[in-house]
């Protein structure tokens, strides 16, 4: 593609409505909402807006330039995230929290620097020393919990409730993206990467749990205790932007041939294309819709509009970047 037709796209995408509400949002600090992993605002817990993680993931899925100021503040922050840096700045809407135990304050930092290295090694840090070096921390942990009973037996009782047994580090949305964004680390340790695959293409226990980290408990929203996709027998997914997100993740790790159902799913997308790619299932009346919170900086992508064709525009071009992942030959008649 020539030059100029890249800038001008680049230029289209700076001044879409959508990207510009990003940029007026976000504070000189580099932060939005005031906090860091937020997936919504949330009135019982003081949240106005989706947090700073979320939101730099969104400007990179809707494609702006990596040059952008927004992306520099932002940087600067989740780099010092990566550290042993102990502002109380740096705590976001884990400080209460943080209050209660050495051990929550822990827990608060590990989760944190998991998000942000997964959001730097998809801004394309992936060889930077302290994405690597946090990288491989992380993958260690999680393959620690592989090859250990957690993974088959993750809880505990804890009082009248279900636990996350404190010991376990299992997979979560924001590491397998962290995986799935670095090739040389999956290839550095390819073992790994093929137990985590397979941990993934397991059914997800519908076992009802929490996480207790001090004296709070938080919802495991973000865990990946196998395969959180839902389908019938037909490979009809009942979460399609859920589902999307999820095959995107074990195409970029060569892991979705260890996944039936995902792959069921996939062909019953696939099979709703018509001869020039476009995803046009029978009966559509309106775009697909999620459930889950965890897809909201790749889903919807695309504005809304009345156009009947706008509802098929984030399904379709999620499709054609899972073959291009699966090295599918993109041929329309």
């Amino acid at each position: 593609m020539p030059p100029e037709v890249i800038a001008a796209d680049e230029e289209a995408v700076m001044q879409s409505k959508q990207v510009q509400a990003l940029f007026k949002k976000q504070k000189d600090t580099g932060i939005w909402g005031g906090n860091l992993l937020c997936l919504a605002p949330s009135a019982k817990e003081g949240i106005k807006d989706v947090g700073t993680i979320p939101q730099y993931r969104r400007l990179l899925q809707l494609g702006v330039p990596r040059s952008a100021r927004s992306y520099k503040l932002a940087d600067r922050v989740l780099f010092r995230l990566l550290s042993r840096d102990d502002d109380p700045f740096l705590q976001f809407e884990f400080a209460k929290l943080s209050k209660d135990s050495p051990a929550a304050m822990e827990w608060a930092r590990e989760h944190m620097r998991e998000a942000a290295t997964a959001a730097l090694a998809e801004a394309g840090y992936i060889e930077d020393p302290r994405v690597r070096g946090a990288a491989h921390k992380i993958a260690s942990a999680v393959s620690a919990f592989l090859r250990s009973p957690l993974a088959e037996k993750p809880y505990v009782r804890s009082g009248a409730k279900t636990i996350l047994n404190p010991e376990a580090h299992p997979p979560t949305w924001y590491s397998v993206a962290m995986i799935a964004a670095m090739p040389n680390l999956q290839r550095e340790r390819a073992g790994f990467t093929e137990r985590l695959g397979q941990y993934l293409g397991t059914p997800m226990s519908k076992k009802a749990f929490v996480w207790q980290i001090g004296k709070r408990v938080q919802k495991p929203e973000l865990l990946l205790l196998g395969d959180p996709i839902v389908a019938d027998a037909k490979g009809n997914a009942k979460d399609i932007p859920l589902a999307l997100h999820f095959i995107e993740l074990l195409a970029r790790i060569s892991a979705l041939h260890t996944n039936p159902v995902a792959t069921k799913v996939l062909a019953r997308l696939m099979s709703e294309c018509d001869d020039e790619g476009v995803w046009r299932p029978k009966a559509l009346k309106a775009a697909p819709k999620t459930t889950h919170k965890v897809v909201c900086h790749a889903y919807p992508l695309h504005a809304e509009s009345k156009s009947p064709d706008s509802r098929l525009v984030d399904v379709t071009f999620r499709l054609a970047l899972i073959a291009r992942l699966l090295g599918w030959p993109l041929e329309y008649r």
